[in-house]
């Protein structure tokens, strides 16, 4: 299966992972993805994943051996599905922790959602409360790696850790701003910052 956005070296890595994941006897872990494809370079494999994660054709897996999976193809994600999208774990609305895939699904009413492949993140923390964004809120993503100055983004940093913020993009750094005035906003580079998603939608549950 050729994909035109992706390189002919991102293409092999792509067509290995399709072929051999399931031999892994978990996610493999980049080290364990530079010895089975005779590479040495390290940050060129990273480099070459975070294109196919672009691409929504792979997604890392932040748990503790931190490897990588295939992703669900984009029309597995719309709301064409039972009218369910991936839940994606936490986010956080304070300081960054950790957003964790899983295999989990949530069922979303399709006017929160958009045309485009989306997922969902449960909110931890309340940076994001003067937005009426809670902690325990659901909140629809809609996959895309780049925003508007003033939307509210998923934001992964340094490549390891996602947070929910109105992001704001300048010359040479990007800023992060909570919607709470207890809490200060976050400047950082823009090779800091990744962004994976915008919000489109927002679920509460009273029980």
């Amino acid at each position: 299966m050729s994909l035109p956005n992706l390189t002919r070296r991102q293409q092999e890595i792509y067509e290995y992972l399709v072929e051999n994941l399931d031999r892994f006897p978990h996610p493999p872990t980049l080290d364990e993805l530079c010895a089975a494809l005779g590479l040495s370079s390290r940050g060129s494999l990273h480099k070459q994943l975070q294109a196919l994660i672009q691409e929504g054709l792979v997604e890392p897996m932040n748990n503790q051996r931190r490897g990588i999976r295939l992703a669900r193809h984009p029309e597995e994600n719309t709301i064409a599905d039972d009218n369910r999208l991936p839940l994606y774990g936490r986010i956080a609305a304070g300081q960054p922790i950790e957003a964790i895939a899983g295999h989990e699904t949530i069922s979303v009413p399709p006017p929160l959602c958009t045309n485009k492949p989306c997922y969902v993140l449960e909110v931890k923390g309340d940076s994001m409360i003067e937005e009426g964004i809670l902690d325990g809120d659901w909140v629809i993503i809609e996959k895309r790696d780049t925003a508007r100055n003033g939307e509210i983004v998923v934001a992964l940093i340094d490549g390891e850790e996602a947070t929910l913020k109105r992001i704001e993009q300048q010359q040479g750094k990007v800023i992060l701003h909570p919607a709470n005035a207890s809490m200060q906003a976050m400047t950082f580079l823009p090779e800091q910052v990744q962004i994976q998603g915008v919000l489109v939608g927002q679920m509460r549950s009273y029980h």
